[in-house]
């Protein structure tokens, strides 16, 4: 079986790179040392193998579905494999010892992840979920619901989701309708319906928690009124063991084109299915202050967005590890100018447009790992670091790079399992294949926890400008350092170094000229083409710290991460010209069509 990640390369970046091992010298990680992050991600990779990429293809062929009696019906594997997950204790990770965690770095975490992302992106979506649900209540919730349902969630027995859009209100939560009412005993009673709610109903586990966005009285309008609550599918007893049925109910499964193993639920809240008599509205657990939900709940989106980026750079990874593998077994035409029709065919890999199509996947995944990694060693940063002024770097930093890192991956590692499929040739696009599964299932991450053009807002409309600017300046300051680092290296890295800066500079240009318009409806335009080009740049800053991470080591590999850094500079970051030519001129074209000319 091919691997679905390279480990060699995980080595390299958490290693050589970041010195992940690090992080040992801080407290909240002194137990650990290399052996047990590599112990950690052993046993990932040997569970993702194992048990989830061996029913990726069965379960995308047999998704959930609704059974009569309002049941969710699924392949047994799913749950087999969750058990094995959970078992080994992997929920419970990078939570706090003293709720049964490890305290493993987010860095290690997330790259022990990435390997059951890559190899079953439809069943990895359960724990994943649950980890960030946990997490949220761990933070902003009270001792009691922390006994209640963050230590079964750690445990496995529990699963978590988050509940945000309604049918009428994907995005735009100002708009959701969900209501919650304060109860005498403190409880509240919400009565609504969520619609796209991924792991939202199954019969996996012993209870399913949710977070759900609701608005409450007297908050004030759009989303000045949202408070979030928690509402598990039954209610704990007494003792924390679960209960009665909550008036919580299935009501459809969404059908999609990828991701097919996650149940994908429209849930209706206070219905009356399952409400006993006298009791009206599903039963629901403020967590914090009334009105404050939806900044909680970032807590999550934050984190779920940047679990988004590494799906999408797990899917692009193991799609293009599969296009390696055929390329080289897979004979096919014979060399160019080649006048004999006798010799034998050769491996598609010798052809250059396929080797072409390699360089820009591999200069894809690798330099978006890269980002994903950097990111997750920011969060332990800002959690871990003793000074105050590193850690408040990190957080500053963390909130610029995170529209980045989630749509980024998105949309380029979306485009490494296109060419997956064009390395595959006609054999790429049927089912015999795991490429095509690869491209649907990936096809969602630029959607979900917030599109693309959500995020690009959000770049341009808000981190870029918050505190006066000090995240494009503390951003920049990392990249100009990188840079000079380059310089100092000499040979091709300095060339580089060089391309980059130009390039960094006229972004912080562009963003002037983009914010000077006086009208930030102009301004905010093409913020999509924004986020795309300092994207661009971003990852062309991965790819100089890699390469002053390989300067002076032999080998294939240090050869191949230079070969790439080469495709990337060559062939991706000169796109980012034109892209600031089109923004520093504040185009309007999309502004000014209207609706009735189409």
């Amino acid at each position: 079986m091919t691997d679905v990640l390279s480990r060699r390369d995980i080595d390299f970046l958490l290693y050589e790179w970041l010195d992940v091992v690090s992080l040992t010298s801080r407290k909240r990680f002194s137990e650990h040392a290399k052996d047990t992050f590599d112990a950690v991600l052993d046993l990932s990779a040997d569970i993702a193998h194992k048990h989830f990429a061996t029913h990726n293809k069965k379960a995308d062929a047999n998704e959930p579905t609704m059974r009569p009696d309002g049941t969710v019906e699924m392949i047994p594997e799913v749950k087999k494999a969750l058990e094995v997950y959970a078992s080994a204790g992997l929920i419970a990770g990078q939570f706090d010892e003293n709720v049964g965690g490890m305290q493993l770095p987010t860095t290690v975490a997330r790259a022990a992840m990435a390997w059951f992302q890559a190899a079953n992106a439809a069943t990895a979506a359960y724990p994943f979920l649950t980890i960030a649900n946990a997490n949220l209540i761990a933070t902003y919730g009270t001792e009691q619901q922390i006994d209640d349902y963050v230590r079964p969630m750690l445990e496995g027995r529990y699963f978590g989701t988050m509940c945000l859009s309604e049918p009428h209100a994907g995005s735009s939560l100002a708009d959701i309708s969900t209501r919650a009412v304060r109860q005498d005993d403190g409880s509240y009673r919400l009565t609504g319906t969520k619609m796209w709610i991924s792991g939202g109903d199954h019969g996996l586990t012993e209870n399913i928690v949710h977070l759900v966005l609701a608005k409450t009285p007297g908050g004030g309008p759009g989303v000045k009124g949202i408070s979030l609550f928690i509402v598990p599918k039954y209610l704990p007893d007494a003792d924390g063991a679960v209960g009665d049925r909550n008036d919580v109910t299935l009501t459809g499964l969404n059908h999609k084109m990828g991701n097919r193993g996650t149940t994908n639920a429209l849930l209706s809240f206070g219905d009356g299915l399952h409400s006993p008599a006298g009791r009206s509205g599903a039963v629901g657990f403020l967590i914090g202050e009334e009105h404050h939900g939806l900044s909680y709940m970032f807590h999550m989106m934050n984190e779920a967005r940047i679990g988004v980026g590494f799906l999408a750079i797990s899917l692009g990874y193991v799609g293009y590890l599969k296009s390696l593998e055929y390329a080289k077994v897979r004979t096919q035409g014979r060399p160019l100018g080649s006048r004999d029709p006798s010799s034998p065919p050769i491996p598609l890999i010798e052809h250059t447009d396929v080797r072409r199509m390699l360089l820009a996947q591999k200069s894809y995944v690798e330099g978006a790992l890269a980002l994903g990694l950097y990111c997750s060693f920011l969060v332990d940063e800002q959690d871990t670091a003793t000074d105050e002024s590193a850690a408040a770097e990190a957080k500053l930093l963390l909130d610029v790079l995170t529209p980045i890192v989630k749509s980024w991956p998105s949309q380029w590692c979306l485009e490494a399992n296109s060419l997956a499929i064009q390395v595959h040739g006609g054999y790429g696009y049927t089912r015999d294949y795991d490429v095509e599964q690869f491209y649907r299932d990936n096809r969602l991450n630029q959607i979900h926890e917030g599109t693309h053009g959500i995020q690009g807002l959000d770049l341009l409309g808000r981190k870029v400008t918050m505190q006066d600017g000090a995240g494009l300046t503390v951003l920049g300051s990392k990249v100009t350092a990188t840079i000079e680092r380059g310089r100092a290296l000499g040979g091709d890295t300095a060339r580089y170094a060089a391309e980059l800066d130009v390039v960094w500079n006229r972004i912080v240009e562009v963003t002037a000229t983009l914010w000077s318009a006086g009208d930030s409806t102009t301004t905010l335009a093409n913020s999509s083409v924004y986020l795309d080009t300092v994207g661009h740049a971003v990852i062309g800053w991965m790819w100089l710290e890699q390469l002053a991470a390989v300067d002076g080591k032999d080998g294939d590999f240090y050869a191949g991460k230079r070969h790439t850094a080469q495709y990337f500079y060559t062939y991706e970051l000169p796109k980012v010209g034109a892209q600031l030519d089109l923004l520093a001129s504040l185009d309007r074209t999309t502004l000014d069509m209207k609706p009735s000319w189409f």
